[in-house]
């Protein structure tokens, strides 16, 4: 199976690749050099625009195959109305028109205004994007790229990059979003069937709980 041939390779091996594929597959440089020219507060994209296809990558399937939308994530906590967030969502809708997917744009710092209602339990109020990476459904989708100034990518994977390459879906059980796992899991593993989804765990024991890695931030 050579889709799984980075599997156990070293962190900064899979970041490198990850970093070449930003690069050079498909439009994905584009969307990150459109993202750095809006000049948003701590801005990424995350989740699956980079999980997605670095199995397509893996697997020769076209790019964006699978993604239904790029997220972006940014943190603005002097602006926290809606209206306010609706601008920036304007704003980028015109920015990658004509692009092979759209954008779906959220302002981190007032998720916890909305999130209840939407998904029915509480979410922290946030410092920073990162920490909504970390609280992906999945360690599997907890990963954020940026490109700066210098034209580097920046990438923070808290949970490392291994979940990724070894094709698995495997649960964050630091909020309880059993629904979403599994329901995310079933399409992603339809769409890409070398995939294993790994089952929620009902009152699972505190050791099994994920501790994101901060540290977990690297540079090209």
């Amino acid at each position: 199976m050579t889709y799984l041939k980075f599997a156990d390779a070293t962190l900064d091996e899979q970041a490198a690749l990850i970093f070449s594929m930003c690069r050079e597959f498909g439009p994905l440089y584009d969307y990150f050099a459109r993202l750095r020219d809006m000049n948003l507060p701590d801005a990424w994209i995350v989740s699956g625009a980079i999980y997605n296809n670095v199995w397509n990558y893996l697997t020769d399937r076209p790019a964006m195959h699978g993604v239904k939308d790029v997220d972006i994530f940014y943190y603005d906590a002097d602006a926290i109305t809606y209206d306010e967030e609706d601008k920036i969502i304007s704003d980028a809708e015109a920015i990658f028109a004509g692009m092979q997917v759209p954008v779906e744009v959220r302002n981190q710092a007032r998720v916890h205004l909305w999130y209840p209602a939407h998904f029915g339990f509480d979410y922290p109020k946030l410092d920073h994007s990162r920490e909504a990476i970390d609280r992906f459904a999945c360690t599997t989708h907890s990963v954020g790229m940026r490109l700066n100034d210098k034209d580097q990518f920046e990438l923070y994977a808290p949970y490392g990059l291994k979940d990724i390459f070894s094709f698995k879906l495997i649960p964050n059980y630091n909020l309880p979003n059993k629904e979403t796992h599994l329901n995310k899991g079933e399409r992603l593993c339809a769409l890409w069937p070398e995939l294993h989804l790994e089952p929620w765990v009902d009152d699972v024991p505190a050791e099994l709980v994920p501790r994101p890695d901060q540290t977990l931030y690297l540079v090209e």
